[in-house]
């Protein structure tokens, strides 16, 4: 009879061979040198990362959570994440160094995995805006009473600056929404649902990541193809509703390589347009023009976001501005992650460098029963360079390009 009392609270397994990562070992090492760095100016023996996108940034490994806790414990000498036993030793071999599984024999065998590995430490780094209340207090629990301190911002400043081997990875990306951009206007057609374009798209892209990266994972690439009134929000899900001649149309495309998130969005019409809806989508266009203009070392999130604003009141169309003119690229996706220091908004006063990745995306939103209804939006992604930026979206955007002949 099997001893049910003497079953492991964790556990390691080598199970295969180690697989190829997004990136080099050589960058690993220098993103855990740089958290080290941090630790120890700020006396912190051990962090446990507990977010997709920072476990997946230190550590290469990118979970799917369903339920059940991950973690990732960082000391001076040790990178270990801590995975569900469901997922047996993938995780192992999708982590630049080591790993321990915990069991669910018994409630907490996470945490106990997670103790073992920070041992008798007294301050440990959390992710404060990703722990929530219920995983404080067992942490507290069941770690000793150990402090518990907030290095997220820290974390989020070192991914807010992107490495050579990251920026190449993005720009990849960015080829990769223009094709899905590309067989999503070649679908558009009266009568076609939004559904069927949407998949014309994330099958364009989701090919052209098997061939362009065939070591990587291949999962989340998304589409969110808008129409009619359905484009007044810019997150808003396909539907099946049937595309109608005198359509405005929204294209987004989302190609999702190892974590990496990158974005293409156009504004387009499905027959032409009417002289109102005209002169907003040119508008919207001149300012995307204007943001791309002042993407550069030095300008402020909001200094540009105060010239933007201003461009827009003096065409009588700031009311209808939807939401800030851009974010940060990167290790994240519309379900984990983001970097809010790096978004463009009147409330961000973080200062552009060389190596940081951002788009520059003006939305108008016109509600419906007004002249010109409906949601204009163009999306392009910058690499910051010395002394520009590098705009590295290829799909064109206006009125010449994407009225589709109904």
């Amino acid at each position: 009879m099997t001893d049910l009392t003497n079953r492991p609270e964790f556990f390691t397994s080598h199970n295969g061979d180690k697989a190829p990562l997004p990136f080099s070992k050589a960058e690993y090492a220098r993103r855990l040198g740089n958290l080290r760095a941090t630790m120890a100016a700020r006396d912190i023996p051990a962090v446990l990362l507990t977010s997709m996108h920072n476990i997946a940034y230190y550590s290469g490994f990118l979970y799917c959570a369903f339920g059940r806790p991950y973690g990732c414990v960082v000391t001076q000498d040790n990178c270990t994440t801590v995975s569900a036993n469901i997922d047996a030793g993938q995780p192992w071999r999708r982590s630049v160094e080591e790993n321990v599984i915990y069991t669910d024999w018994q409630r907490n065998n996470y945490w106990r995995a997670v103790a073992s590995l920070i041992g008798s430490a007294g301050r440990i780094g959390i992710e404060g805006d990703h722990m929530t209340l219920a995983m404080r207090d067992t942490a507290l629990n069941m770690l000793g009473g150990a402090e518990l301190v907030d290095i997220a911002p820290d974390t989020m400043a070192a991914r807010m600056v992107k490495s050579t081997e990251e920026i190449e990875l993005i720009k990849g990306g960015a080829r990769t929404a223009d094709v899905g951009g590309a067989a999503i206007h070649a679908a558009i057609r009266e009568g076609a649902t939004e559904i069927e374009i949407a998949m014309a798209g994330r099958d364009a892209m989701e090919a052209e990541i098997a061939r362009a990266y065939p070591d990587a994972e291949y999962r989340d690439t998304w589409v969110w193809f808008q129409s009619g009134l359905n484009t007044d929000g810019a997150h808003n899900p396909v539907t099946k509703r049937a595309l109608q001649k005198g359509d405005i149309l929204s294209l987004n495309t989302f190609p999702m390589i190892s974590g990496y998130y990158t974005a293409l969005e156009r504004t387009l019409f499905l027959g032409e347009p009417d002289a109102d809806s005209l002169r907003i989508w040119k508008a919207n266009v001149a300012a995307h023009e204007l943001g791309l203009s002042l993407i550069k070392p030095g300008a402020t999130c909001s200094g540009i976001c105060e010239e933007i604003n201003r461009f827009f009141a003096d065409e009588g169309l700031l009311q209808y501005r939807s939401f800030g003119y851009g974010h940060s690229f990167g290790i994240l996706s519309h379900y984990y992650g983001r970097e809010a220091g790096l978004e463009l908004r009147e409330d961000i006063d973080t200062v552009l460098e060389p190596g940081m990745v951002v788009s520059i995306e003006p939305m108008l939103w016109v509600p419906e029963g007004q002249k010109g209804a409906g949601g204009y939006r163009e999306h392009d992604i910058l690499v910051v360079e010395d002394s520009g930026a590098e705009n590295i979206t290829g799909f064109p955007y206006g009125p010449e390009h994407n009225t589709i002949s109904a």
